[in-house]
């Protein structure tokens, strides 16, 4: 709420005038309207962040920044983080500059930096894939609150999705699940468009996390909305989220270990057994895209994975490696579960401690070497 007098607040004033009729006497009037549209008041103590996007990688610690220019008395900073598609803010953790307390998952990982009297920095730690979004830091000082916002992105790799029922079986909440299944989430819109820059072509339409449905064309062709469509993020729109069916598109972010090849001649329910006798388990979609993202994993090897699906990795296209043009992570779709035709691929993250100990979490995936003629 403002003072009322555009003189005394910084903004623009816009004026629309129209002739009108008038119905008693046929004579015109000119009606006019201005708004006053005011601009926000220049930050009086927390500095404008140099850089309001900050990237991170899942499992890291990151540091959002919030200075301050003077320390006022009697304030408390208070950060937040902001979720558009739920229309909610949620409190993070809120300091008066001695004492602090924390709110919720997301602040039994954050603590302020404090690096100096004028820093009121967050340092969020173990990043997960529902960090990234957008933060606020907002100086409650009486009647003078302030506030900066920034963007926490993840570094990651976005993939569509499919059940071995064919596409298009999703409405919107399954494709969410869907894809948290598969250690991820749903990708959103900026984070396909992204992708598609980086060479995504995809021809099944899929939902987003905002709730509309899209796919991403590079190359124009006729099984994919026809030649004179330009290449793009294509849209569908928003869908009805309970009744309307597509594919998904996920997004997943580094993990911490690796994946490698064991070879074996293992159906799946042998290869599941063969990694619990090992300790570990069959690895997700999700998992598999990281390690061919973040640790470069190239092998011309088929393997399980824990959706019985059988993909395989390729940073490198080859002529004896499938044949295929392009680096990805490339399907063979859902075999039949009782083939032996497939080895292990095994995963082991660094230890976490346990109780005063160490405990070793590994993951596999279930593969098969492929065989081609050279």
């Amino acid at each position: 709420v403002g003072s009322g007098n555009p003189a005394l607040e910084p903004g623009c004033l816009f004026r629309a005038w129209t002739k009108a009729q008038d119905p008693s006497d046929g004579s015109k009037n000119s009606l006019g309207l201005e708004v006053w549209l005011s601009t926000p008041a220049p930050l009086q103590y927390l500095l404008e962040p140099t850089n309001k996007i900050v990237q991170a990688r899942r499992g890291a610690s990151v540091t959002l920044p919030c200075i301050l220019w003077v320390v006022p008395p009697n304030y408390k900073i208070r950060w937040s983080k902001v979720e558009p598609t739920e229309y909610l803010e949620v409190a993070i953790l809120i300091s008066n500059g001695v004492h602090h307390k924390t709110y919720g998952p997301l602040g039994s990982r954050a603590h302020l930096k404090r690096s100096h009297r004028y820093d009121a920095s967050l340092t969020v730690s173990n990043l997960t894939l529902d960090d990234e979004g957008r933060y606020r830091c907002q100086l409650v000082n009486g009647l003078e609150d302030e506030s900066i916002s920034l963007v926490l992105q993840l570094e990651g790799v976005v993939f569509p999705y499919q059940t071995s029922q064919g596409r298009y079986q999703f409405n919107y909440f399954e494709a969410k699940k869907a894809c948290q299944e598969q250690d991820a989430r749903l990708a959103t819109y900026q984070q396909l468009y992204q992708a598609w820059t980086e060479g995504l072509d995809w021809c099944n339409a899929g939902w987003v996390m905002e709730g509309s449905v899209h796919y991403p064309i590079r190359n124009s062709r006729k099984p994919c909305g026809g030649l004179l469509l330009r290449p793009g993020v294509r849209s569908y729109g928003p869908k009805d989220k309970q009744r309307d069916r597509f594919d998904a598109f996920c997004f997943t972010s580094s993990v911490q270990g690796r994946v490698y090849f064991i070879r074996g001649h293992f159906n799946f329910k042998e290869g599941m057994q063969a990694c619990r006798n090992d300790g570990t388990t069959v690895a997700k979609v999700g998992q598999l895209y990281a390690a061919w993202r973040f640790s470069q994993l190239d092998r011309c090897n088929g393997g399980w994975l824990e959706d019985g699906s059988v993909r395989f990795p390729i940073t490198a296209p080859r002529p004896h490696c499938g044949g295929l043009p392009d680096p990805g992570v490339h399907s063979f779709g859902f075999p039949s579960k009782l083939r032996k035709k497939y080895g292990v691929y095994s995963g082991c993250s660094p230890p976490l401690a346990l109780f005063g100990g160490w405990v070793w979490v590994c993951t596999k995936l279930l593969g098969r070497v492929l065989h081609f003629n050279t």
